[in-house]
């Protein structure tokens, strides 16, 4: 049981939108996760998984393209909880390739079984495994912020993907069953101790933190970040939008679950991702003397957390190279230069 299920603070629920009104530009505006109650309703998934497990299955298998999917297990005494072994080196379920219908015809005859393994097909990219399911289960992403963006489908029993971070904004559409997101913001991250860059349960840094059962005395910050926890429960035809960096917690509480989601970032695509930056940073500057430290924060505050104008605004343009609001092509330039430096 997570202890902040029924403490923390709701997000935000709005009623009423239509599906092809929903408000992107104010949810980005405002930065903040929102709930958006019962938008996709209307999906034939839903409507199926609202009349049973085995109708949704069907569903699903009509529109399976026979590829493999990878498919997560874990022993029935994890609870659903995907996270490391007793080292932290290794993990405590493992990973397989399978047919999707395979996999949903194993499901079947253990839903609702107390002593079934835990089971998670996490972020399968819909248009290449499910081909014609969003023609009838979408949301509707006119916006040219949608221009690139990822669509995918999460399926399982009772299971937990550990508290985590992710690059792009998100909108997660409970389909079937139910979730509960807690979901706490990115200036939190010291408070949720994450765990190591590598391994990791899903390819994303995790919280080490047991939300069924936390650890003060190992883990004292989380009491200030249960602070500002905010909890978003989900039923068939809920969407949740959350932003870039928030950390979110995720827990599929009916026996069978599936939730599709959608990433995109508004960034250029040619912006390489900062996880790159982070990793080298650690490389070229964690364990410097602590006055040089000081002295690189003040050139990253001045270069690239402050204004973006303001480092090349006293030069002539000619002279203001990757200064200048990077392009494609600038793009490429410091890619050259950055790959030749740390290849010497």
């Amino acid at each position: 049981m997570n202890v902040l299920a029924g403490v923390a603070p709701a997000v935000r629920v709005v009623e009423g939108i239509a599906p092809d009104a929903i408000p992107f530009d104010q949810l980005l505006a405002d930065q903040a996760p929102v709930v958006l109650k019962g938008v996709a309703a209307h999906w034939p998934l839903v409507r199926a998984g609202l009349d049973s497990a085995g109708a949704a299955m069907d569903l699903l298998q009509r529109f399976d393209a026979g590829r493999p999917v990878v498919t997560f297990t874990g022993a029935p005494e994890i609870a659903g909880r995907f996270f490391y072994d007793e080292t932290v080196t290794g993990l405590n379920f493992t990973g397989r390739r399978e047919p999707l219908t395979a996999l949903l015809d194993a499901l079947r005859p253990r839903i609702g079984d107390a002593d079934a393994p835990s089971i998670y097909v996490g972020s399968t990219d819909l248009d290449a495994y499910l081909p014609g399911f969003r023609a009838e289960n979408d949301l509707v992403l006119a916006h040219p912020m949608f221009a690139q963006h990822l669509a995918s489908i999460w399926i399982g029993n009772r299971t937990t993907a550990t508290c985590h971070y992710d690059m792009s904004h998100n909108l997660a559409v409970c389909a079937v069953g139910r979730r509960r997101f807690t979901l706490f913001p990115p200036g939190q991250v010291a408070n949720l101790y994450p765990g190591p860059l590598e391994p990791t349960p899903g390819g994303q840094v995790v919280s080490m933190v047991d939300f069924a059962a936390p650890d003060f005395e190992r883990h004292p910050g989380f009491r200030t970040a249960m602070e500002h926890a905010q909890i978003a429960e989900l039923a068939p035809g809920d969407l949740l939008f959350y932003p870039a960096m928030w950390w979110h917690h995720v827990e599929a509480l009916a026996p069978f679950n599936v939730l599709v989601n959608y990433w995109w970032n508004t960034s250029p695509a040619w912006l390489d991702t900062p996880q790159l930056t982070l990793l080298h940073a650690l490389l070229s500057l964690r364990d410097r003397p602590a006055p040089e430290k000081d002295a690189w924060r003040a050139l990253f505050d001045y270069y690239v957390f402050g204004d973006a104008d303001r480092a090349a605004a006293h030069l002539p343009e000619a002279a203001r190279g990757p200064l200048a609001p990077i392009d494609a092509l600038q793009a490429r330039r410091l890619r050259a230069q950055l790959l030749h430096r740390l290849n010497r």
